[in-house]
């Protein structure tokens, strides 16, 4: 077990609970968790570490300066990892707002609390500390069916107000590297999937609304190609670059399982219709409603760099990866009951209600 101490933001959502879970379990560090809860943030997610002495919650806001220096002062951490985000594209095209403050000034907030951090610390201290920033694969863009896949030096190309936000914040996290000597690190991600994913997103949206026999909304032709990193997998990528990543550097995190997006759905209703057969196969619930604007066609990750560098490919394929997700929501109907709130079901009638059906 390490003595060592991480303040991870964010902490309480899908990604960073993984993270906040696997990083105790594998006792890489003692961590202090700082989430505001939105709507996308849920204790329950780490409700198994209640008692844990190498864990700690602080209900609060990444924009909040005063206590995110409070922070650093007490726990003097040897690292920061941001999950904070606003995350969800449709959410952003409806109101960009709240993706600017968090994204943006919330990133800009921490790197300031980091830079007072360090000048309080020995040249053994700064030497060993990193802010690492989590980030996406949608800054770059959108690829071609033939194109090849991200790297980390494809120009950044934006195209949905969530992808700027988080665009602008990596740029916040290098400047901070070249102009304050920041030991920071970036990593874009690809789609993940996996326990616990708030059920607006696509993966856990579908398995809910299979299992109860409500519509499964498709955006256009459902032929939008994501790359699907489980969850886990991706925690332990960011765990190598904390431990090895070069100060400074990006890198990109892919699962390297590019699947169309009816395809996905179609792979739930399978397994669905295996595990808990119902009257007549889930399938025919996929409706083709009409696009949201801007949707990027082809996502795709070259992992290459973090491969060579730094030795991690990931170890869970989507066909077993898919299989254990829906087990888990099949095995938690009480979590996901909890986290549909009333706020979530106003946000599907929001998001949904007005689309037309369109032909595939």
């Amino acid at each position: 077990m390490s003595d060592a101490t991480w303040i991870v933001t964010g902490g309480s959502g899908f990604i960073g609970s993984a993270f906040v879970r696997l990083a105790r379990a594998r006792g890489w560090a003692r961590i202090v968790n700082l989430d505001a809860l939105t709507y996308a943030g849920n204790p329950e997610n780490l409700a198994g570490l209640a008692g844990d002495p190498g864990y700690e919650f602080v209900r609060g806001d990444i924009c909040d300066a005063p206590l995110v220096a409070r922070l650093f002062a007490a726990h003097r951490p040897e690292a920061l990892v941001n999950f904070a985000a606003e995350t969800h594209v449709d959410r952003s095209i409806h109101d960009a707002a709240p993706f600017l403050r968090t994204n943006i000034i919330g990133t800009q907030t921490l790197l300031d609390a980091a830079r007072e951090h360090m000048q309080s610390l020995d040249a053994a201290g700064r030497a060993a500390f990193r802010f690492l920033h989590v980030s996406t694969d949608e800054v770059y863009g959108t690829l071609g069916p033939d194109d090849p896949p991200f790297r980390e030096t494809t120009p950044y190309a934006p195209n949905s107000p969530y992808a700027a936000s988080k665009a602008a914040a990596d740029h916040l996290v290098r400047a901070a590297h070249h102009t304050h000597d920041l030991p920071t690190l970036v990593t874009n991600c690809s789609n993940n999937y996996g326990p616990c994913q708030f059920p607006e997103k696509l993966i856990p949206l579908v398995i809910c609304n299979a299992r109860e026999g409500k519509p499964l909304p498709v955006y256009g032709d459902g032929m939008q190609v994501r790359d699907w990193l489980h969850v886990e997998d991706h925690c332990e990528a960011l765990s190598r670059v904390i431990a090895a990543g070069r100060p400074g550097e990006t890198y990109n995190v892919g699962g390297g399982n590019e699947r169309a997006n009816i395809h996905v759905v179609r792979t739930i209703c399978r397994i669905l219709d295996e595990l808990e057969p119902a009257p007549a196969p889930r399938e025919r619930l996929i409706v083709f409603v009409t696009d949201r604007p801007g949707h990027d066609r082809r996502y795709a990750i070259d992992a290459a760099r973090i491969r060579n560098d730094l030795g991690w490919s990931p170890r869970i394929g989507f066909e077993a990866g898919i299989r254990d997700t829906v087990v888990w929501y099949l095995g938690n109907p009480g979590w996901v009951e909890r986290v549909r709130s009333g706020a979530y079901r106003e946000w599907l009638d929001a998001n949904y209600a007005n689309r037309k059906e369109v032909a595939p």
